[in-house]
C-alpha cells in the first residue's frame, strides 16, 4: 500500500481495515465500491490499472490498494 497524503499511521491503518472488511462483506466489487460509499470513500481505476482510495466528495487521494482486493 502506498500512502499519497502524510497521515497518521494509525488513521491510515483503520482506514485499510474498514476497506478490507467491507471488500469480505462484498459479493462483488460493484457492491464493495457502494459499501464503501457508504462511509465517504471511492475507488478511482487509473489509467496504468491501478486503483486509488479517494475521499467523498472531494475525490481527495488517499492511497492505493493492493491489487488482492481486486482478486
Amino acid at each position: 500500500m502506498t500512502i499519497i497524503l502524510k497521515q497518521d499511521a494509525f488513521v491510515a491503518d483503520e482506514v485499510m481495515q474498514l476497506v478490507t472488511r467491507e471488500r469480505c462483506a462484498a459479493l462483488s466489487a460493484r457492491e464493495w465500491k457502494h459499501r464503501l460509499a457508504g462511509y465517504g470513500y471511492s475507488i478511482r481505476d487509473t489509467e496504468d490499472g491501478k486503483h486509488v482510495l479517494e475521499t467523498l466528495p472531494h475525490r481527495v487521494a488517499l492511497c492505493e490498494l493492493p491489487e488482492e482486493l481486486f482478486h
